[in-house]
């Protein structure tokens, strides 16, 4: 199928696809046009691709979990790839490490929310500023 076409059945933009194939994700043959054609499983692995980034993980973290489904006979097993269980470790570690950077920072900005309204209350009350 032609790129416009698995694009349109992905929604996966041309570009990204584009993309997904220099990275190696995807490989596509080559028409005597130059047009590529891909194989109807570009569609899963487009989609699996889209997962996997949805998850915020990156192209080189994706590229490692894909190679490791590939190389996998029983695709039930899935779940035991060593490379599939750090990856997601990883991944987990840093959103948590986010998670408490957004929290220090949302602590911060409650108690200088909580300061201004302190100090425009009392000047309200007194006409002073504090």
């Amino acid at each position: 199928m032609k790129i416009s076409e698995l694009s349109k059945w992905t929604g996966a933009s041309v570009r990204s696809i584009r993309h997904y194939e220099a990275k190696k994700l995807i490989s596509s043959k080559r028409l005597d046009n130059g047009y590529r054609d891909f194989d109807e499983s570009a569609i899963e692995v487009i989609k699996t691709i889209q997962l996997y980034l949805g998850l915020g993980l990156t192209t080189d973290q994706i590229e490692g979990i894909l190679d490791c489904k590939h190389h996998n006979p029983q695709p039930e097993m899935d779940e035991l790839c060593e490379e599939l269980l750090e990856t997601y470790e990883s991944k987990l570690n840093e959103i948590n490490n986010q998670i408490n950077l957004l929290d220090a920072v949302k602590h911060r900005l409650e108690e200088q929310v909580e300061r201004f309204r302190e100090r425009k209350a009392q000047h309200d009350k007194t006409g002073v500023q504090s």
